[in-house]
């Protein structure tokens, strides 16, 4: 292994470590009360360091929600490439995608709904919001592809299928917000898998041909 090899490897084992730290920091303290300080102590570094890697806290909570959009990619195309059989059970593989998704990581995507509707991304390195909105664009695209097919096989409604993948990601988005916020409140409410398997099942029953 040459010197540049090892120092990048050194670079990323030091980024990794710092976003661990700040996952803590944030699901401890919200990302509203935490610090750049309170990352680096948690990390054992220097403020300075984290600066060396990330410019503010805005791209470090930021850089989080690219493990989970790329997990996402991965699922969405596992669920494009399946053998065809129906269209209930293409639509059932898409749900269960969606599920794992918000399984895999509860507090980076709810996260990064977040931040996509607020200020945050104004704050981002041009390097960086390239990253999120490819990811983000290519997620989508697989999305309506899904719905193009059926479309194409006449088993869906014959609408736009970026409009119906805008539609499923915004109910979607909308019930885990909604349903985390309730569980704020009140920790016995956890009904998020149960409002969705509903909120699905009306959805496809909609753009579902008779």
């Amino acid at each position: 292994m040459g010197i540049q090899e090892r120092r990048e490897r050194e670079r990323e084992r030091r980024r990794q470590q710092i976003m661990v730290a700040a996952k803590r920091v944030f699901t401890d303290k919200g990302f509203g009360k935490a610090t750049m300080e309170d990352i680096a102590a948690e990390a054992e570094l220097s403020p300075g360091t984290l600066y060396l890697y990330f410019k503010n806290k805005d791209e470090l909570y930021a850089s989080l929600s690219l493990r989970i959009l790329q997990y996402l990619m991965i699922r969405l195309e596992h669920v494009n490439a399946e053998p065809y059989t129906d269209a209930k059970h293409r639509l059932d593989s898409l749900k269960d995608a969606m599920l794992d998704v918000y399984e895999f990581d509860p507090l980076i995507l709810l996260n990064m709904f977040h931040m996509q509707s607020s200020e945050t991304l104004k704050n981002l390195s041009s390097d960086l919001l390239r990253q999120i909105e490819t990811l983000s664009r290519k997620s989508m695209q697989v999305i309506a592809s899904i719905f193009e097919d059926g479309i194409r096989r006449k088993q869906f409604v014959d609408r736009h299928p970026a409009a119906i993948a805008d539609i499923l990601w915004s109910l979607f988005s909308g019930i885990v917000l909604w349903e985390t916020s309730k569980r704020i409140i009140n920790g016995k409410k956890d009904f998020l898998r149960e409002t969705f398997d509903i909120g699905f099942e009306i959805f496809a029953r909609g753009i579902m041909r008779p």
